[in-house]
């Protein structure tokens, strides 16, 4: 007998969280940006409110129907990546939106949920507690495809949350230790051939001035050191909401998405950082803690995919902010300013409820 889904089960500790990043986001944002903040605060409420509703009708779907179409959304994402490279708008210097109705899209960002179910229908389908070498091999073209339609763009950052997904699935998915040992020899080998032929000057100089940014301070070190700056000043309790020089003058670059915990570090000080980190910490222990409770290896591959994904994203962006990681643009989840990385992660979550109602029926 089928057990009834009720939205009652639905993961409200996790919404809560939810909640309160978005809620913290929206005061940030609207103190980071100074004239435009209301505005800019309206229209990210408004993503806000949509992706909630995201996650209340994708809960509602069955996760193994999402999963079992894998292959379909996989090739419609491979067609959303070529058109970017080909008639995609440019901003920044990078070609990685496309315009609909007037709205710009980031299609990668589709791409990154997309890459989570398709790889959490292939691992379901391994039959063996390790994984071949076959197997691996297919993980790698499944995640490496996209990743480098990304890197045309280009778009590092964008490109480098693929690789958790892949890791923490093959990890689960049970990878031998010599077939880990010679990935992690081949990465090291291959970063000598990518400095010099795939990324591009800004980007090596992004990779470089984290490690001596005061060597350029008005060049390729002015991010890194603005918002050291602004964190370092705020101290242990902030200057105040609409107070923080650094963010108010406008001198830490796009404050409003990828630097915003500068803001809340120099408005709200450590303690404003650390509650925003506690925040993020309790988000992925209710995704682990569901992944845990999956009633299949589908669910668990899907919800542990959305967990190394969003983690990924806040362990760099807060390393990158204080200076311990190369600034690579990207953002921090559900607090930066952004359609396209908001929904995604309201998607992303709308799928994990769905495994969560469904972890007790047949």
């Amino acid at each position: 007998m089928r057990a009834r889904i009720h939205t009652a089960d639905l993961d409200w500790w996790l919404l809560g969280l939810v909640a309160s990043l978005c809620l913290l986001g929206l005061v940030e944002l609207y103190s980071a940006a100074g004239h435009a903040g209301s505005g800019m605060a309206w229209k990210q409420l408004a993503w806000i409110g949509l992706g909630f509703a995201a996650v209340l009708l994708l809960s509602r779907l069955d996760y193994q129907w999402v999963i079992d179409r894998g292959p379909i959304l996989y090739l419609v994402m491979l067609g959303g990546l070529f058109a970017v490279l080909a008639t995609g708008h440019s901003q920044f210097g990078a070609r990685r939106w496309v315009k609909i109705g007037g709205a710009s899209f980031q299609v990668s960002e589709f791409a990154k949920l997309v890459i989570i179910i398709a790889l959490a229908r292939f691992l379901s389908g391994v039959r063996t507690d390790r994984l071949r070498l076959a197997e691996l091999v297919k993980l790698g073209i499944i995640t490496g495809v996209p990743l480098g339609l990304i890197l045309l763009q280009p778009d590092l950052g964008t490109a480098l949350t693929l690789v958790p997904v892949a890791v923490v699935g093959a990890f689960l998915a049970g990878i031998k230790w010599k077939h880990a040992l010679a990935l992690i020899a081949l990465a090291g080998l291959s970063i000598p051939a990518a400095w010099h032929f795939v990324l591009k000057p800004y980007q090596k100089a992004r990779l470089t001035a984290f490690l001596q940014p005061e060597q350029d301070p008005r060049g390729s070190g002015y991010q890194l050191l603005q918002s050291e700056i602004a964190v370092g000043s705020g101290g242990l309790w902030g200057k105040g909401l609409g107070h923080g020089s650094q963010n108010q003058l406008g001198f830490v670059p796009v404050r409003t998405s990828d630097f915003i915990l500068a803001t809340v570090g120099e408005e709200l000080g450590f303690a404003g950082v650390f509650l925003t980190l506690l925040l993020y910490v309790g988000l992925l222990l209710r995704l682990i803690q569901n992944a845990k409770q999956a009633k299949d290896r589908a669910g668990m591959y899907l919800v542990a995919g959305v967990a190394a994904i969003l983690g990924f994203h806040i362990f760099v962006n807060a390393a990158m902010v204080i200076g311990w990681m190369p600034v690579t643009g990207i953002p921090l989840p559900l607090v930066s300013y952004g359609g396209s990385a908001t929904l995604f992660v309201f998607m992303a979550l709308g799928l994990v409820m769905s495994v969560r109602l469904r972890r007790f029926v047949n």
